[in-house]
């Protein structure tokens, strides 16, 4: 590869993680080139990239970028480029990973920490932006709602002390005429 065309992949690298303050770095050792483009579809459906780049390529890039924590890559790399939201693309590895026993996940860079292996499985293992707000919903309704079942149980019994004194009153005009 001549000095022009590494540049350009570097300069490329170099955009691709300036418009992602979230990656993921895999090793993609063993995994099939079918399972590799069943990979690249299910992140694509989620909105991310998924590159296979030479190591030292891609260190030179995160090095011109100042990006800390990710110095060193061995075997095949291929980087996620996770976007601004890094629970999707997680959640398609670890998926991934479950049921292909690969890629293998070394190393994840969300909003410039370091992640590990299994901070990044952690990660997607959490649930997804809508069970979170479906959750928190639930925990705001709740109360409302036992609050709501208390007022409910206070007015059916005043009604009914109102009925029991109704028909007391009732009795005792039938009884007194």
């Amino acid at each position: 590869m001549d000095r022009t065309t590494k540049l350009d992949l570097i300069n490329g690298l170099t955009a691709r993680l300036k418009g992602s303050p979230n990656l993921y770095v895999t090793d993609f050792t063993g995994l099939r080139v079918k399972h590799m483009t069943e990979l690249r579809r299910r992140l694509r459906k989620a909105g991310v990239e998924y590159v296979v780049v030479k190591n030292t390529l891609a260190e030179r890039a995160l090095k011109e970028m100042s990006v800390t924590g990710l110095e060193k890559f061995s075997g095949p790399t291929g980087i996620v480029f996770a976007g601004k939201d890094p629970v999707p693309a997680a959640k398609v590895l670890g998926d991934f990973l479950k049921e292909f026993e690969k890629p293998a996940i070394t190393a994840g860079l969300v909003e410039g920490r370091r992640l590990s292996s299994a901070e990044v499985k952690r990660l997607a293992a959490l649930p997804s932006r809508e069970q979170m707000l479906a959750q928190l919903g639930g925990a705001f309704q709740a109360p409302l709602q036992g609050f709501l079942g208390a007022m409910n149980g206070l007015l059916s019994q005043w009604i009914g002390a109102l009925e029991a004194l109704r028909s007391q009153r009732a009795d005792t005009t039938q009884t007194s005429s």
